[in-house]
């Protein structure tokens, strides 16, 4: 899904299990709904000049490929889902992406079960953001544009 594309976009990336957001267990990840997020997250970006991009995919394999797809993207929010733990070909994949990344999760990983405590993924992101329900994704785009913004203008200078 590509909402308000411009030269200027960002990725938002989500892996297994987040397209039943607004239903998946509600009381972990709560009622807003994937769609919602995205629409969020879209109009966020469009008050600063930026577009979105739009992909959840249950596959590691299509994960990889939407990562493929999108390099000319400027940044990415990523909520790589249960595959943060052992999902070593996405990792490799973000490796290779060439823009600045944000890694997300709803719930709070480190306050839940402890095979959910370690990341194969966040050593490479910029930022993580975990806990604060789907409120991280709009944390995670600010804070991106914010880096991005400021790199701009040191290169300006």
């Amino acid at each position: 899904m590509t909402i308000a594309s411009t030269s200027r976009d960002l990725l938002l990336l989500n892996g297994p299990n987040l397209g039943t957001l607004g239903t998946r267990e509600p009381g972990i990840y709560g009622t807003t709904t994937l769609a919602q997020v995205e629409e969020t997250v879209a109009e966020l970006l469009a008050r600063a000049g930026y577009g979105l991009r739009s992909e959840q995919h249950d596959g590691e394999g299509e994960l990889i490929r939407a990562l493929h797809k999108h390099r000319d993207t400027v940044a990415a929010v990523v909520n790589p889902g249960a595959l943060m733990i052992a999902g070593w070909s996405l990792r490799d994949a973000l490796a290779d992406y060439p823009a600045p990344w944000a890694e997300v999760h709803i719930s709070n990983v480190w306050a839940r079960e402890s095979f959910r405590h370690n990341s194969v993924v966040s050593p490479l992101a910029v930022g993580v953001i975990a806990g604060f329900g789907t409120h991280g994704y709009e944390l995670a785009a600010q804070a991106l544009v914010r880096r991005l913004e400021s790199a701009a203008q040191g290169e300006a200078k």
